[in-house]
């Protein structure tokens, strides 16, 4: 089948808020894609629809097994069943386990620059976020995990969470087997509980993908929890549904009472059909989607190398998010994505959001027609120009 990645709908009648912007602005910046999800998960909803039945639903064994045949087809490692549990999203699942695995007070564990919506999981319940800031090579355009620093902060008796995500967001680093077992390993040593973030893991433009951490030897997962979903991989994060993996059953336990008593773990009545449709006939759809990003990401670096050529890709391998090292431009990025967006009316997310050296970068989301990104190209170039004479 041919799939349509080229017609762009800005979906200004169904509330976007990715689109949310005015008439002549053009959002380069939410994790959402500007193509309509698989034409099978459309099907799977409309017929769940027609049937006209909207009452509580509960979740079904093909639903877990739709999760593991996934996994073992796409990334060579089959999660049990019994390890699984739905959740309404990672993000409520994240805040979730931040309450019930922490106490008030404690420390919980990121790797600057991230996600920023996990500081909001820690903060708001209470707790202190304790960064292990990644390192990053200006000749080389690449990240990596200080251990040193990671083990001294893990050894804190205050330290109780670690975030992991897995490929990193907004970076794009696809972590080794090697890292995820030293991270691991140091975890379990400490005692800290891991909860790893899967959810760009379809996402990846290499060859070899990514390593899921439920993949590592049984003796390194005590600890871990891990959330997958097919929100950002099918562009269906409306339709909440994630799946948390925790092998150990004690802490699987844990996770499942916190998700029950916050109401988090009972799905809507698209979340089934859509998560079974996306699993067992998503395959293809996602081969063609991977091509368009590759083919959209080489159009942006060869532009940026031939017309912007200050601007600075970061190597990674996953996502659809690029992060861009503009500190030959700027040392305040929020500056920058300011002017750009006043200038020539393209936004893009300043770095400094995602806190560690954020306040030198820039993350543009690629996930769109090829006539989108070339306007958006056409818009930086006239923006960074201008605020070289500004």
């Amino acid at each position: 089948m041919t799939y349509d990645f080229e017609t762009l709908n800005k979906k200004r009648a169904g509330n976007s808020a990715k689109w949310d912007v005015k008439n002549d602005e053009l959002p380069m910046t939410i994790a959402d894609m500007d193509f309509k999800t698989a034409p099978e998960i459309i099907a799977a909803l409309q017929e769940k629809i027609a049937m006209g039945l909207f009452g509580y639903e509960e979740v079904p064994a093909e639903y877990f097994k739709a999760v593991a045949d996934w996994y073992e087809t796409e990334h060579g490692v089959r999660p049990n069943e019994d390890w699984m549990i739905f959740a309404t999203g990672v993000v409520p699942a994240l805040s979730s386990v931040v309450r019930r695995l922490t106490s008030l007070g404690d420390n919980v564990l990121v790797q600057a620059p991230v996600y920023n919506i996990f500081y909001n999981s820690i903060v708001n319940s209470g707790r202190h976020v304790v960064s292990n800031d990644l390192v990053y090579n200006p000749q080389t355009h690449q990240y990596k995990i200080d251990f040193s620093d990671l083990e001294d902060k893990l050894r804190d008796p205050l330290t109780n969470l670690m975030i992991l995500c897995n490929p990193h967001n907004p970076v794009g680093k696809i972590w080794s087997v090697d890292e995820l077992i030293q991270i691991a390993s140091l975890c379990n040593k400490y005692d800290v509980k891991l909860f790893s973030d899967e959810i760009h893991g379809d996402l990846t433009l290499n060859e070899s993908g990514y390593h899921p951490i439920f993949g590592l030897d049984a003796k390194y997962l005590n600890n871990v929890v891990v959330a997958v979903s097919p929100s950002k991989t099918f562009n269906v994060a409306a339709m909440h549904a994630a799946t948390i993996i925790v092998p150990n059953e004690n802490l699987r336990g844990q996770v499942s009472r916190g998700l029950n008593s916050e109401e988090l773990a009972e799905p809507n009545f698209v979340a089934i059909p859509g998560t079974i449709a996306a699993y067992t006939k998503g395959h293809d759809w996602l081969l063609a989607l991977k091509d368009k990003l590759r083919a959209n990401r080489k159009l942006v670096l060869d532009f940026m190398g031939e017309n912007i050529p200050k601007i600075k890709w970061v190597e990674g391998e996953a996502t659809y998010l690029l992060w861009f090292d503009v500190a030959e431009i700027t040392e305040d990025a929020n500056d920058l994505a300011k002017f750009i967006r006043e200038d020539s009316g393209l936004i893009v997310t300043p770095g400094s959001v995602y806190g560690g050296d954020g306040q030198h970068f820039i993350r543009m989301n690629i996930a769109s027609p090829t006539s989108m990104i070339q306007d958006g190209l056409n818009r930086l170039q006239k923006s960074i120009y201008d605020y070289s004479k500004s």
